[in-house]
């Protein structure tokens, strides 16, 4: 498939906001029961601030978007705009690892490759901006694809909810140096 991309803009989350649910009921949902997908919601969603940020990429099949993700220079790991524990702080690109975040396919394009291009693309910008690793929190669906691309778990988590629903995470790095 030749997928395009560019950076998202504010007119796109209307369409993201319902790519991202898509994915999330019916890709996390291969691996999570009932409660497990709606307790996803809580930690995973639209993070305005990337788009504004201009570090959010669309992935487009003929003027549709199919896929989103990108990266962010400030230190919050996951989470929507409504997520709890939120950190603008901007990150030392000397110090720190950039994150990539808030990745999300249509599941009538998984596994096409959309992943990859967003990773590769979140690599590229922030190797610009003089990082030289990128961190993310993994879903049990999205691991197996980082993995692949070469990010290493560095911790495990299990990520409380408000519904009581424990959702399991990993966090992942990789060198871009």
């Amino acid at each position: 498939m030749n997928f395009s991309h560019r950076k998202a803009v504010p007119a796109d989350l209307p369409v993201l906001r319902e790519l991202m649910a898509q994915a999330i009921t019916k890709l996390v949902g291969n691996f999570l029961d009932s409660a497990g997908v709606q307790a996803s919601f809580e930690i995973m969603g639209v993070d305005t601030s990337l788009v504004e940020d201009g570090t959010y990429f669309v992935i487009e099949l003929d003027g549709r978007i199919v896929g989103c993700g990108g990266w962010s220079r400030r230190a919050t790991l996951y989470g929507g705009d409504h997520s709890r524990g939120r950190d603008a702080r901007l990150l030392n690109p000397l110090s720190e690892a950039a994150r990539v975040r808030a990745m999300y396919t249509h599941p009538d394009f998984a596994r096409r490759g959309i992943g990859r291009l967003i990773l590769g693309l979140c690599e590229v910008a922030a190797k610009a901006e003089g990082f030289s690793s990128l961190e993310l929190m993994a879903t049990i669906a999205g691991e197996p694809l980082y993995s692949a691309y070469g990010y290493v778990v560095t911790e495990r988590l299990q990520i409380p909810t408000s519904s009581g629903v424990i959702l399991p995470g990993a966090r992942m790095t990789k060198s871009i140096s």
